[in-house]
């Protein structure tokens, strides 16, 4: 279904307001990020789609989220603070209960004229997060902001911002979390949180054992940032259900057919077609950086339950063009399993090394690198507020270089939704190359 918005459509918001802790008197002092935390300078947007409940009548989503909110921030207080930095650049949180920016709005819509705005990429996102002046910042701004934008049937859309160094997305979810079960009439989150952000702090002296992210390979490399403004780029939802993942699976012999995770194959599937869409040269070289969680990997690396911090490394493999478009996919799925193969323990503290070494100093990157990560173990598609899942959830956008995967597509179908940019003039061509190594299609129809 198409948007049905009217050309009248507005949302009138409220006044921001800022949220501490339901606690009286909160935790006052200064709490040291990780070195690992530290290079995640940047924000995460994440976004909601509910439905009228009739059962919920006369409850007010703005009211029970951010009182869940209030009541959740008692245990996870840093977020109520502010980001410092101090010597050598050090991020720290100043727990200051400052509070988290909050924003009330009401839009005169129904989630049903919504459409297919609900959807990657989206028509209206300022509408439905709108960024309060002076709130983008990582360094003494609030860490969250949230909006809850009520709709006219009933159902409402909650948008929020994230500031990534308190959080990867694991750590975000077990957030939300907690909002949810006390939402929901829990007196406390089942899980409670835990700080320890030394357990991925550099070592003393920083030393860096193993290749990291191939940076010598690298010239005139930008952030992400630089692309963005250096190419047109498109954002495109695609939907892989199990009729793809089965046409990908016959691609592959007998050893790999069965035994390679979705995340694998797909990741595999996307590289090749993103580089045959791009138009390289055949003796270019193209870089693949998957993002993995360490959490559970390693015996002297336990990140223990209630952890909230940034747990994830890249891991970096590199293909000539013409070796990994004129090979079968094959070749593109045993790259991505050596990508993940190479993550050791070893591996880790190496790059948090590097990090700690090369402080303010951006990854870099070309339109040539393709950055994946998999969000289809957060529970975007399970964040009931007491209205039930939500019909989407998920990020907000994908990063020029970067594929994100959320679990959902409106008809309710398992499978997963990739979320594709790229430069205009390469998108189409990269929809072809998808339908071609999918044999039967790709269901680009969400």
């Amino acid at each position: 279904m198409s948007s049905l918005l009217s050309p009248v459509f507005s949302v009138r918001r409220q006044a921001p307001k800022l949220i501490g802790s339901a606690l009286q008197q909160s935790p006052r002092h200064l709490k040291y990020l990780s070195d690992l935390d530290d290079h995640c300078r940047e924000q995460n947007d994440v976004i909601f789609f509910y439905k009228n409940k009739p059962s919920m009548k006369g409850k007010d989503p703005v009211s029970v989220i951010s009182e869940a909110l209030a009541r959740a921030l008692v245990y996870y207080y840093p977020l109520a603070g502010r980001i410092r930095e101090g010597p050598n650049e050090k991020l720290m949180v100043d727990c200051t209960d400052e509070g988290i920016l909050f924003v009330e709005a009401e839009a005169n819509i129904t989630l049903e004229q919504l459409g297919d705005s609900i959807y990657q990429p989206y028509e209206y996102l300022d509408e439905f997060l709108y960024k309060v002046p002076g709130s983008e910042g990582v360094l003494n701004c609030p860490v969250l902001l949230v909006q809850v934008t009520r709709l006219i049937c009933g159902g409402f859309i909650v948008a929020i911002m994230a500031n990534h160094v308190m959080s990867d997305g694991l750590g975000f979810g077990q957030f939300m979390q907690a909002v949810i079960e006390i939402a929901c009439g829990k007196q406390s989150p089942s899980i409670l949180p835990i700080w320890n952000r030394e357990l991925f702090n550099a070592r003393d002296p920083p030393r860096i054992t193993q290749t990291i992210l191939k940076h010598e390979e690298v010239t005139h490399s930008h952030n992400f940032t630089d692309i963005e403004s250096t190419y047109n780029m498109s954002l495109k939802s695609f939907f892989f259900g199990p009729e793809e993942f089965k046409a990908l699976r016959n691609h592959l012999p007998a050893h790999l057919k069965n035994h390679i995770t979705r995340f694998i194959l797909l990741t595999a599937c996307l590289w090749k077609c993103r580089t045959a869409a791009l138009g390289l040269k055949p003796d270019d070289v193209v870089r693949l950086a998957c993002a993995c969680s360490v959490r559970g990997k390693f015996q002297n690396m336990q990140v223990p339950l209630g952890y909230y911090g940034n747990t994830c490394v890249l891991s970096v493999v590199s293909s000539m063009v013409n070796h990994l478009c004129d090979n079968p996919l094959a070749y593109a799925v045993e790259l991505v399993m050596e990508a993940l193969a190479q993550i050791s323990e070893e591996y880790v503290k190496s790059m948090i090394d590097y990090f700690a070494i090369n402080k303010g100093r951006p990854l870099p990157y070309t339109i040539k690198d393709f950055y994946v990560s998999d969000n289809t173990h957060i529970g975007f598609d399970k964040v009931d507020f007491g209205w039930g899942k939500p019909v989407y959830g998920g990020h907000l956008g994908a990063s020029t270089v970067r594929s994100c995967f959320n679990r959902c597509n409106k008809k309710g179908e398992e499978g997963v939704l990739v979320l594709v940019c790229l430069p205009s003039s390469a998108m189409e061509r990269f929809g072809q190359e998808v339908k071609i190594v999918t044999r039967s299609g790709i269901n680009t129809e969400l």
